[in-house]
């Protein structure tokens, strides 16, 4: 599935990785320390607040996980099928996640915790966008099934199998991305607190409009 994808892919997955990496590093420095990028520790919350006497924070979790899946139903709406094809809705998504984050900062601003379930939800738009046309392979909102991959392809060595290079490099941009962009949300929550957002949302808003600009030239001569 990777070698059908165009060159350009890998760069548009770092940037991706690196919008998702610093949403999450904003999330665990200002959200109560909750992840909002990807569900494994948030479920893990649910579970352990189903034994616990306060529902208001149960609740709360629960909209994290609910807003996630809002987020990628919306990607659903949008796309369809499983290959990268010229002309589809990626900018509008990305602009859609854009007006989630800023309307996080809205929220937050205002001390609900709603904006929490925007970030969510935009981190979930994302991640189901990546996923549409890469075949689930490319998620760029965490990092586990990569690393997971990697030693896969890692063990496959080991037995004598081929290698898949641009594979690796796609992996190890994503990572890359991820935490850079971790370290940059870190920086500017110091500096901005909840106006760090801004930064990912201006990201996805200059992706939005260079796949735009890159449509229009290769838009099909009448």
């Amino acid at each position: 599935m990777i070698s059908r994808l165009p060159k350009w892919v890998e760069y548009g997955a770092f940037i991706l990785a690196f919008t998702a990496g610093s949403v999450n590093a904003i999330g665990l420095l200002g959200f109560e320390h909750q992840s909002v990028s990807h569900l494994s520790g948030t479920a893990t919350l649910v579970g352990t607040q189903l034994l616990s006497s306060s529902p208001t924070v149960l609740f709360h979790l629960m909209g994290i996980l609910v807003s996630f899946m809002f987020g990628a139903t919306i990607s659903g709406a949008f796309l369809s099928g499983s290959s990268l094809k010229l002309g589809r809705h990626y900018d509008t998504l990305l602009l859609i996640e854009a007006g989630l984050l800023l309307f996080a900062i809205d929220l937050l601003q205002d001390g609900t915790y709603y904006g929490h379930y925007m970030a969510s939800a935009a981190c979930g738009l994302q991640n189901a966008l990546a996923t549409t046309y890469s075949g689930a392979i490319v998620r760029t909102t965490h990092v586990t099934g990569i690393f997971t991959d990697l030693g896969i392809m890692l063990g496959g060595i080991l037995k004598g199998e081929k290698f898949d290079k641009r594979k690796a490099v796609l992996f190890m941009l994503i990572i890359a991305g991820f935490i850079s962009g971790g370290a940059l949300g870190a920086y500017l929550f110091a500096k901005l607190q909840f106006f760090a957002l801004l930064a990912p949302a201006a990201i996805c808003i200059a992706l939005a409009m260079s796949y735009r600009f890159y449509k229009a030239l290769n838009r099909p001569k009448p």
